[in-house]
């Protein structure tokens, strides 16, 4: 099959299924470089490639939004030269990517809790933002410091205090009440979740918003994750019967 029919033929699944929301849980970065007897760095390295591929995946497929999760807040657990390390590729490769993404109108948003990065890459992301705010391509969550259940409890937080002051009363919070806190406020719940990698979990990731989401798990390692794979993927979602608990 050439690109062209590839291309063709998942853009129609896409349409025909309604998937509007592809996230994905980029795992096997560092077991990929293990294999290959390459520091971690390099499986990193590899994995930002296969995300700017995956991401024009996305566009040529007709996906209207992509959630990664790039950084856990788990994540600070691991040796700290490979955290400082994941903090440098973030900020460089938005600086470096950032003309391209804003030229194929890609629209950026960060979710977590960004306020604990440092000043400088808080400034980066932030900027990143505020160049693709207008813009109507693909939109890309990057999950970075994230967890969901801060997620939630911050948002359980944020009702709590409106309580507090008389904006609502505890009678009237319905669960649109907690989605609208979340940091996915403005965003579909997601359609389908991939999880590169083999690995068989969740991961703290998402867990209000994949309450009814089709998951998909393959064994490939991010760094080899492609268009081919993210076609297969899709296509597995399109055999699906989604029932939505009913």
């Amino acid at each position: 099959m050439s690109v062209a029919e590839l291309e063709q033929n998942i853009s129609e699944l896409v349409k025909n299924t309604g998937l509007k929301h592809i996230a994905i849980i980029m795992d096997g970065n560092r077991r990929w470089a293990k294999e290959r007897h390459l520091p971690s760095a390099m499986g990193h390295q590899k994995g930002v490639s296969a995300l700017k591929n995956t991401l024009k995946a996305c566009h040529s497929f007709g996906v209207k939004y992509l959630t990664v999760y790039a950084f856990s807040t788990e994540n600070w657990n691991r040796p700290q030269e490979e955290v400082n390390f994941l903090m440098g590729l973030l900020a460089n490769t938005i600086k470096n990517e950032l003309l391209e993404l804003d030229e194929n109108d890609v629209k950026i948003k960060f979710i977590g809790n960004i306020s604990a990065l440092n000043s400088d890459l808080q400034a980066i992301l932030k900027d990143s933002e505020e160049k693709t705010k207008d813009n109507n391509g693909v939109n890309l969550q990057i999950a970075f410091n994230y967890g969901a259940r801060m997620e939630i409890t911050n948002a359980c937080k944020q009702i709590a205090e409106d309580v507090k002051n008389g904006k609502i009363n505890p009678s009237d919070i319905t669960e649109n009440t907690v989605s609208e806190k979340l940091y996915t406020s403005n965003l579909p719940e997601p359609d389908l979740l991939i999880r590169t990698g083999g690995e068989k979990r969740i991961s703290n990731y998402l867990l209000w918003q994949l309450a009814y989401s089709e998951i998909y798990v393959t064994d490939i390692y991010w760094p080899e994750f492609d268009k081919n794979a993210l076609a297969d993927a899709i296509t597995e979602y399109s055999n699906r019967t989604r029932r939505f608990g009913k």
